[in-house]
């Protein structure tokens, strides 16, 4: 533990945001684990609620500063691309 009083707030505020993005990367990881999920189970509806869902936890993971925009358009785009290619066929 350090011994300069703002060094000792960094410490802690450093290990609260720690806590907060590793709740925020696990809900991303959910989602995206629900999305393949529904597209295993060949059900276009439930795979388009299960993107839907997790375009609304990713947007918020950037929102919060967890993840980088580009980071979420990326995989964005690649549960999009599962969901469309369940739905073509």
């Amino acid at each position: 533990m350090p011994n300069i009083k703002s060094a000792k707030k960094r410490v802690l505020v450093s290990e609260r945001n720690r806590i907060r993005n590793k709740a925020w990367k696990s809900a991303v990881r959910t989602v995206r684990n629900n999305v393949a999920d529904a597209v295993k189970s060949t059900s276009a509806k439930n795979a388009k609620e299960a993107l839907s869902h997790a375009y609304e936890v990713i947007d918020k993971a950037v929102a919060k500063g967890v993840l980088h925009k580009n980071a979420a358009a990326r995989r964005k785009s690649r549960l999009a691309t599962k969901v469309l290619a369940l739905s073509a066929k």
